[in-house]
């Protein structure tokens, strides 16, 4: 199989080029490098099934020879990306899906968007199931993430009925491990950041909003079980199981064994209230369900980030 990742230096389409890879694909990762970095695929490039290309998904696409499949997961996905790249990610889910789309019907590949649970907005529907509809502000700070995966949803859906390019709609909720940013914004990295360096730990308002977080490896079978089948899905990815905020940031607070106090500070604007999957869809069509426990896939995330916070500071001392 030969397969394209948009977005491939990404956290999580890094993980998918590496899996491609273990698997005896042929991948063609695909980045401009906005929110990604080569780094995240550094340990791939003498690989010989491996290729990297730089590339603006919104403006002209092209790959030689022949694709199977298409995984398109270009975007930024931080609030803390999407808030200082608004124009860009509205783009990238739009022509950018667009191009992708258009190189998979080209290819007469499978083509798999990389969709999200910021779909459901704040939902008035908890769990999650795909048949919501969702409760998403159009104008709202979140709406140029939102509302791109939105529209990606439905152009994706429009290849399929019109086209009849083969294509899957993935949802995917809250993931988290190693190579996230330590500060791209998100609450994982940022907790344990914090917790590691001994800041105070920042939790929005109460802190009892909550989240389901699925570790990188359970996503990324999710993702590609959805790449083998001949499903359209949308269908979420996502580990059931429910966190508050404080419960969160409690739980990395004991596992880094930190002294850090824990802060609470203002909420976003349209910050979700709840969020959790509702995953028998993907149970029955897929036959695939989340298993690794929070407390197992946060202490590998940890190690990493102690790690890479500890080179950091070399680089730092070095320079200086």
């Amino acid at each position: 199989m030969k397969a394209l990742v948009t977005g491939g230096a990404g956290f999580l389409g890094s993980h998918l080029c590496e899996r491609l890879l273990d698997q005896d694909a042929e991948v063609v990762c695909m980045d401009n490098f906005l929110t990604g970095g080569p780094r995240n695929v550094e340990h791939l490039i003498d690989r010989p099934a491996f290729r990297i290309i730089e590339c603006d998904l919104t403006g002209y696409v092209h790959v030689p020879d022949r694709l199977d499949l298409v995984l398109h997961f270009a975007s930024a996905a931080s609030p803390a990306d999407y808030l200082r790249y608004p124009i860009e990610t509205l783009r990238v889910g739009s022509t950018g899906t667009l191009h992708a789309l258009g190189l998979a019907r080209e290819k007469g590949a499978r083509f798999v968007l990389a969709s999200t649970s910021e779909v459901y907005g704040d939902p008035r529907e908890h769990p999650q199931r795909e048949t919501y509809w969702g409760n998403v502000n159009p104008v709202g700070p979140r709406s140029v993430y939102d509302e791109a995966k939105r529209f990606a949803e439905s152009l994706t859906t429009a290849y399929r009925q019109s086209r009849g390019t083969d294509t899957g709609i993935v949802r995917i909720f809250n993931t988290y491990g190693p190579r996230m940013r330590p500060f791209d914004g998100r609450a994982i990295p940022t907790f344990i950041r914090q917790a590691l360096q001994g800041e105070p730990i920042t939790v929005t308002g109460d802190g009892t909003q909550t989240r389901s977080i699925c570790y990188v490896d359970d996503t990324v079978s999710g993702i590609l079980a959805m790449a083998r089948s001949d499903f359209a899905g949308p269908v979420n990815i996502g580990n059931p199981d429910e966190l508050t905020m404080l419960e969160l940031a409690t739980l990395i607070k004991e596992l880094t064994g930190s002294a850090s106090r824990i802060e609470f500070v203002d909420r976003p604007a349209d910050d979700p209230m709840v969020r959790r999957p509702d995953t028998t869809l993907a149970a029955e069509r897929l036959g695939w369900r989340a298993t690794v426990p929070a407390a197992d896939g946060l202490r590998r995330t940890i190690a990493w980030f102690a790690a890479e916070l500890s080179r950091h500071d070399r680089l730092q001392h070095l320079g200086a």
